[in-house]
């Protein structure tokens, strides 16, 4: 019997995102769910694009680099939280937001 080695099924995008199993879900996303409490079955579950022999392959990897990973996740998540302050901020994502709301009140889906 021979034992092969394999790479993590991660792949860093032209953005700097690391993306799993050739797929567009993130490491952020099965990390994230991964760290709720979710199991490696219901991640991949959830996103059926990836498969469970991918999920445990990044959730493996993760726990063997979580040092730099961590700073990898935390980085992305502060550029996330700047990203969606300049959407906020914008005077028509205001009024689209308004818009939106006032429209789920009329047909009774906001109180």
């Amino acid at each position: 019997m021979t034992i092969e080695a394999q790479s993590p099924p991660l792949a860093v995008d032209a953005d700097g995102v690391i993306r799993v199993g050739g797929t567009r879900v993130t490491l952020d996303t099965v990390i994230g769910a991964y760290l709720d409490g979710a199991s490696a079955d219901s991640i991949a579950e959830a996103y059926p694009t990836v498969t469970l022999a991918d999920v445990y392959g990044t959730i493996g990897y993760y726990l063997k680099h979580r040092q730099e990973l961590d700073q990898y996740l935390q980085q992305r998540e502060l550029e996330g939280e700047k990203g969606q302050r300049e959407i906020e901020s914008r005077p028509d994502h205001r009024m689209l937001r308004d818009r939106l709301l006032a429209r789920a009140r009329q047909q009774g889906l906001r109180p």
